[in-house]
């Protein structure tokens, strides 16, 4: 904006300055019946060249605002739009999804395990995956409008409760998972956070690291004071992301090719992604698919303050 303002003075600081050289040294020429002097007509120029030249950068300015607030009211509008599609969603399926789960429960409860037909343990893990799809895509909308209860997390010990019940579930029994979290000299900052909501963030990405994995592998999870945020990365040497997948990675429904042989909705990462930003912060992932395999995915959070005094060296 300095520049533009330079650029628009620019003409009329030529033409002032040539006209007091003309006023000085030149003599006085009548001009146009009015009789003004050359160098009175070159600063009018100026003023003329400087007002045009600004007048075309506000319009500019001007039009970029528009278009800037058009886009952001588009984009709203989509946001919005798609919010109701998902809740609509939840409200039709609900009832049939709640049909058919009775229904393959009085199936088993009333007919003998010989009588069972061989597809319906599949019928009922199926039944549960769309409870659960739906219950997903009905968080994902409502997540925008749901207010944050805030208040100074310490995300240390948030870490490590997330840890155990991580290891507590089936896919983490027996598991090495790794939680490097600083202590000395200086603790993580704390971080102004719904803990419900982001220690859920955490455990899906945590659960996604198990799930992609070999229970021979590790999971890490590091966590670290950064400039005046909080990095945790979660790591795994599971078989990677394709590189033209990792864009679309934290899409609704979105699923990679290695994915798709495991159990899931494709809702659990684009969930995180709205979590973490709507606490300030960012996600991102970086994969191999050849060499040592694996992920990590790095969440960024703005601290609260606490670890404005460290210094570097």
């Amino acid at each position: 904006m300095i520049r533009k303002l330079l650029i628009s003075a620019t003409p009329l600081l030529l033409c002032l300055t040539a006209g007091i050289a003309v006023e000085a040294l030149a003599p006085r020429l009548p001009l146009l019946s009015l009789e003004i002097s050359a160098g009175w007509l070159l600063v009018l120029a100026g003023l003329a060249a400087g007002f045009l030249t600004a007048s075309f950068f506000f319009l500019h300015w001007w039009h970029g605002i528009r278009v800037e607030s058009a886009v952001q009211a588009e984009k709203q509008t989509q946001v919005e739009a798609q919010n109701r599609f998902l809740r609509r969603l939840d409200h039709e399926l609900k009832n049939p999804l709640t049909g058919l789960r009775a229904a393959v429960e009085n199936l088993e409860e009333s007919a003998s395990e010989n009588l069972l037909p061989a597809t319906l343990p599949d019928i009922r893990l199926q039944v549960e995956r769309m409870v659960r799809l739906t219950g997903d895509l009905r968080k994902l909308a409502e997540l925008e409008e749901i207010p944050l209860e805030q208040s100074a997390v310490d995300l240390g010990d948030l870490l490590e409760r997330i840890v155990e019940a991580a290891q507590a579930q089936p896919l983490g029994t027996g598991r090495d998972i790794r939680l490097v979290v600083p202590r000395v000299p200086w603790p993580l900052a704390p971080v102004m956070a719904d803990e419900d909501l982001l220690g859920s963030a955490f455990f899906n990405l945590i659960d996604n690291a198990l799930k992609y994995s070999r229970k021979s592998d590790a999971v890490e999870i590091r966590a670290a004071n950064h400039d005046r945020q909080i990095q945790v990365e979660i790591a795994d040497s599971g078989p990677g992301i394709a590189t033209e997948e990792l864009p679309r990675i934290f899409e609704e429904l979105y699923r990679g090719a290695n994915a798709r042989s495991s159990e899931g909705s494709g809702v659990g990462l684009a969930l995180v992604k709205r979590i973490i930003e709507r606490h300030g912060g960012t996600i991102t992932v970086h994969s191999r698919m050849n060499g040592a395999t694996g992920s990590i995915f790095t969440v960024l959070l703005p601290a609260s303050g606490a670890g404005e005094n460290m210094t570097k060296r």
